[in-house]
């Protein structure tokens, strides 16, 4: 019999028959399928509330094959239930077939099971059980469905760690199912394996996002120090340019919003750059002239609130919406992105103001709508032509999120990163995946060595939360120490900066 795992370990369990030709994994997984079988359902339920029948259901069958089956916990009161029993955040999913059999659960939570501690997205999964009637019936692999559930739901949650301690002799099993090896590890005096499920929520944002640009853009790219930059310094000159265009589809749906992120992106570019905006030019495209209103309206709005005059543009009637904004600023010495060195501190500097924006709840953080005017010029003129201190490398956090943009940070710098997840600066409304993940409004991230002062950004927050590494890519650092890879390499393909990032 292949046992169960105690403590917050991950349990699979099985019947072990070689007459049925099952293999231990087909075993553990509730034998081997040999038909589809549409009629199982999986549902969820918080795992502190035990009136729930779904988690009487877990419970019950938890306490017969646990306690009463292989004796791992005390046939008492609490048999098998833990901290995590009581955690609010946690959850089961159940299994049950088309005439309501339960056929198995899991519970999956956060590691650390204070509530008054933030969640960081770090959860586990244990007490997975399989009822001993759904073993060996053909045509279910309860076990593998619950964990790819559980796979799904934890992502679904903010999860950026997900971990279980499971027996060694089933390895192989979750390694099947697409989980990585972290170690050996003890449980209960019997030897358990750390696995740990790949989420993979940073790494397709960045393809989604980044990825393509160094073969789409090859030899237009400019060249020299300013390589992956959010602006382009004009030569002979202290201009610098900086160009977005909004998706149509949000310029679709939210007219006057796309008119005030296309005056924000473009200003947070010149602000990274260490410029000083002075003028901007539109580009609008609309069904007609009512549609195309709205969208100077935000835009216009938005000039105003940071001080910068729309000098021109061209607006196209009865075509489909679209928005480009072209935004020029001046400096001296802008500050590039390929500045950073291996041992530089990283610093976050983020307005947590605001909420997310209706409609784009977990992508786009609004902390400027609602700023007064000397707020949001503030924040522009952080690193700016006079500010008292300039970082070595610096980019505005884009639709690559904090740990995207940081990867393009260190691309161009040669460098990899490492993020410390618990000391990002983040609004208490939002998970930190979202966090880490969305378009933030106000954010930059800056490279300087590690007594350097925070740059003066007003009403923003500001804090060391990682440093630049010899390695390529990004990797997130927990509270225990661990690292866990966000993103392998380079996030653009552009590369370094050929000049190796000195500050011009």
């Amino acid at each position: 019999m292949l046992g169960a795992v105690g403590g917050g370990g991950l349990s699979v369990v099985s019947i072990l028959d070689d007459s049925l030709g099952l293999g231990a994994a087909d075993e553990i997984l509730g034998g081997r399928a040999r038909r589809p079988s549409r009629d199982v359902t999986i549902g969820e339920a918080p795992a502190a509330d035990a009136r729930h029948p779904d988690v009487i259901a877990h419970r019950t069958l938890r306490r017969a094959v646990f306690v009463d089956e292989q004796g791992l916990f005390r046939d008492d009161t609490a048999g098998d239930l833990d901290e995590h029993d009581h955690d609010p955040r946690a959850v089961v999913l159940v299994a049950r077939d088309g005439a309501g059999e339960v056929l198995g659960g899991v519970r999956l939570a956060p590691v650390d099971p204070d509530t008054t501690r933030p969640d960081l997205g770090w959860w586990t999964g244990s007490r997975l059980v399989v009822a001993g009637t759904a073993r060996r019936r053909a045509g279910l692999r309860v076990g593998a469905a619950l964990v790819r559930a559980a796979c799904a739901r934890a992502e679904t949650a903010g999860v950026l760690r997900f971990e279980a301690d499971v027996q060694a002799v089933n390895e192989t099993l979750f390694r099947r199912l697409g989980w990585r090896r972290v170690r050996d590890t003890p449980v209960r005096g019997r030897p358990h394996v750390r696995m740990r499920w790949p989420v993979g929520r940073v790494a397709d944002l960045v393809a989604a996002t980044k990825a393509p640009l160094g073969e789409l853009v090859a030899g237009l790219a400019g060249s020299g120090v300013h390589v992956g930059d959010d602006g382009a310094p004009v030569p002979g000159s202290d201009l610098v340019a900086a160009c977005d265009a909004i998706l149509p589809a949000m310029v679709e749906r939210d007219p006057e919003w796309a008119g005030w992120c296309g005056v924000l992106v473009n200003v947070n570019d010149l602000a990274a750059m260490g410029a000083a905006p002075t003028a901007l030019l539109d580009a609008v495209g609309a069904r007609d002239a009512s549609f195309a209103h709205r969208v100077l309206t935000g835009l216009r709005a938005a000039a105003d609130a940071y001080g910068v005059p729309v000098i021109g543009g061209h607006t196209q009637l009865e075509v489909p919406a679209s928005l480009a904004v072209t935004a020029l600023g001046r400096t001296s010495m802008p500050v590039p992105a390929s500045g950073g060195r291996p041992g530089m501190a990283v610093r976050l500097t983020a307005d947590l103001h605001g909420t997310w924006r209706p409609g784009y709840t977990g992508r786009q953080w609004d902390s400027t709508s609602t700023r007064t005017p000397a707020d949001l010029r503030a924040m522009v003129a952080a690193i700016g032509p006079g500010a008292a201190h300039r970082p070595a490398a610096a980019k505005d956090v884009s639709m690559a999120g904090v740990v995207g943009t940081l990867g393009m940070l260190a691309e161009a710098s040669g460098t990899g990163a490492v993020l410390d997840v618990a000391a990002v600066p983040r609004p208490v409304g939002a998970a930190v995946a979202d966090w880490l993940t969305c378009f933030p409004g106000f954010a930059l991230l800056t490279a300087d060595a590690p007594d350097a002062p925070a740059p003066s950004a007003g009403p923003a927050t500001s804090a060391v939360c990682g440093e630049l590494t010899a390695t390529a890519g990004v990797a997130l650092r927990w509270p225990d120490g661990e690292l866990t890879e966000a993103v392998a390499g380079g996030v653009t393909g552009l590369g370094a900066a050929p000049t190796g990032g000195t500050k011009p």
